[in-house]
């Protein structure tokens, strides 16, 4: 069974930072590409990162480049996000998924695995 579970999310004040890990079983971990989306209320499910556990290759939205990095440790089955100089804007669910495939998948509706989300605030 796939099962990914977040963690890391909480209450920060503007220009602080967070750390989201994303934690899978249940699967293969290097022939998937993981992501990361957000939802903030009243607004749909947005792309923030993404990367491929088989070559590394990353995409990270506009409004995250510079602040937001994405990792991957094959070994602990674990895709990070480190938020740094987090905005007010930045607050949302953050939620991982996973999907069967070496390219890096931006798209929400590309994906077939889904967390539960953990949330985000930041404060201004």
């Amino acid at each position: 069974e796939v099962q990914l579970v977040e963690s890391g999310g909480g209450l920060v004040q503007a220009g602080g930072s967070l750390r989201l890990s994303c934690a899978a079983s249940g699967f293969t971990f290097d022939d998937y590409a993981i992501g990361w989306f957000r939802q903030a209320p009243g607004k749909e499910r947005e792309g923030v990162s993404c990367i491929s556990s088989s070559d590394g290759s990353t995409y990270y939205a506009d409004s995250v480049k510079g602040r937001f990095t994405i990792s991957s440790d094959n070994a602990k089955n674990t895709v990070y996000l480190q938020m740094n100089s987090l905005k007010p804007e930045d607050t949302a669910v953050y939620y991982c998924a996973a999907e069967e495939t070496i390219v890096v998948v931006t798209t929400p509706s590309e994906y077939d695995y889904w967390g539960q989300g953990t949330q985000v605030t930041v404060s201004s």
